[in-house]
């Protein structure tokens, strides 16, 4: 583990070093890895081997973005395209309850800038860039220029800084913002790794998901399975957040989600993959494990890597609504879902949390959450809808006690982290 940034308060847990971690971070907590330390510790990157793709497909790597799509498919796309190639690590980090990109850039940039080279070389890109959020640009001109004056890499990298958005980390979203326009999710077909930046097949990973490439490239695909499980291997970091503190760790997938949420924390539900993710009963963890094969049936995933166990003072109800509310705020307004179904949402969401409502407003909420599903250019609306969906479930005995004009919450100052502003202008696209 290593220390957060220094804006920011989050303070980043211990490494399990008898459990093989961390593998992602400096094993010194609090302590960047420059350059020299970040050789000494893995070694130079390993050049010229044509067999990554293979290696990254058997060590059964997924992205750490939030999708967990397999890594190997989308490099062999754009590697077995002609012509003109791009790159793009993603760190826009545009969950406001994760932390972990942000973290591992200022912590560990070199594995990243790694992991970007090795893969723009197997998929023969000549073209790289990193997009990220401001306050991160400092350290990686740093790196970067490290980097260059002993020669280590072989394509220039262009660093672009994504506007503060909830989307504007969406690849087809990035693709734009890099082109010159609004960094606004586009319609699919075509995918990004058919015709991206410029018309070129472009490569878009988030930058943990290159950090784990690059130590697959050095170790191998059978070292990267001595961790995890059989279906879901290696390590993750997570963004954990209890009454106590927040935390940056790095877990082995499948381990007990108990291990990550101590009983001594007092919670009440836990928030599984940030705002597009689902709230979980606080008594299910501790029969589940932290990976989407456990989680699928509670209808949760992995997702951005977001645990937030809910503390049991606070209303669950009114933290759902001060983020569908926000949700809402940050749609890109080119869709009917977005633009005119989420603002309902979350209004009927806002009266569900006062006091007193019908049995009315919690049907037409329903009904509009099942019309917004499934369209749309990206996955926001449906993302919002699985958010919902699991708080009307899990908070239903809040949701009769507000009906009646009662709220169980001691406490009413905000638990989940929301940005200080909401958007106002079209320009924040920008």
């Amino acid at each position: 583990m290593t220390s957060a940034p220094p804006q920011e308060k989050e303070t980043a847990a211990a490494g399990n070093h008898a459990a093989g971690l961390p593998r992602l971070l400096p094993l010194v907590p609090g302590v960047p890895e420059d350059l020299r330390s970040h050789l000494a510790r893995y070694g130079r990157p390993p050049t010229g081997n044509p067999g990554l793709i293979r290696a990254v497909e058997q060590s059964g790597l997924t992205g750490r973005g939030g999708a967990a799509f397999p890594v190997y498919r989308k490099l062999a796309i754009v590697a077995q395209a002609r012509g003109r190639k791009v790159i793009v690590a993603n760190g826009a980090e545009s969950e406001p309850a994760s932390r972990k990109d942000n973290l591992l850039l200022h912590a560990a940039p070199n594995l990243v800038l790694d992991g970007l080279q090795l893969a723009a070389e197997a998929i023969g890109a000549g073209e790289a860039h990193l997009y990220l959020h401001p306050g991160g640009s400092q350290g990686i001109a740093r790196a970067l220029a490290q980097r260059a004056a002993v020669g280590l890499d072989r394509v220039a990298v262009t660093v672009t800084e994504a506007p503060p958005r909830f989307l504007a980390g969406q690849e087809s979203a990035l693709v734009s913002r890099l082109g010159g326009g609004p960094a606004v999710p586009a319609f699919t077909p075509p995918r990004v790794t058919e015709r991206g930046l410029g018309g070129a097949p472009t490569l878009v990973q988030n930058v943990e998901t290159l950090a784990h490439l690059a130590l697959i490239a050095r170790y191998g695909p059978r070292w990267f399975r001595a961790l995890g499980t059989s279906n879901e291997p290696g390590s993750m970091l997570a963004t954990v957040h209890t009454a106590s503190n927040t935390q940056v760790v790095e877990a082995e997938l499948g381990v007990p989600l108990r291990t990550l949420i101590p009983a001594a924390e007092n919670a009440q539900a836990v928030l599984i993959g940030g705002f597009h993710g689902a709230w979980l009963p606080i008594d299910t963890i501790d029969a589940l494990t932290l990976d989407n094969q456990a989680l699928k049936p509670h209808f949760a995933a992995v997702g951005a890597g977001v645990i937030a166990a809910l503390p049991a003072d606070r209303c669950g109800l009114a933290e759902a609504a001060r983020v569908v509310r926000y949700l809402a705020a940050e749609s890109a307004g080119q869709c009917g879902p977005c633009l005119n179904g989420l603002p309902r949402i979350a209004a009927a969401l806002a009266v569900l949390a006062g006091s007193g409502h019908n049995r009315q407003v919690r049907n037409d909420l329903e009904r509009w959450a099942g019309l917004v599903t499934g369209r749309g250019a990206c996955s926001h609306p449906d993302g919002t809808v699985r958010f919902v969906r699991s708080t009307l479930t899990v908070f239903a005995p809040e949701i009769a006690r507000h009906a009646r004009g009662h709220c169980s919450a001691s406490n009413h100052r905000p638990f989940l982290p929301l940005p200080d502003h909401m958007p106002l202008t079209e320009d924040d696209w920008i």
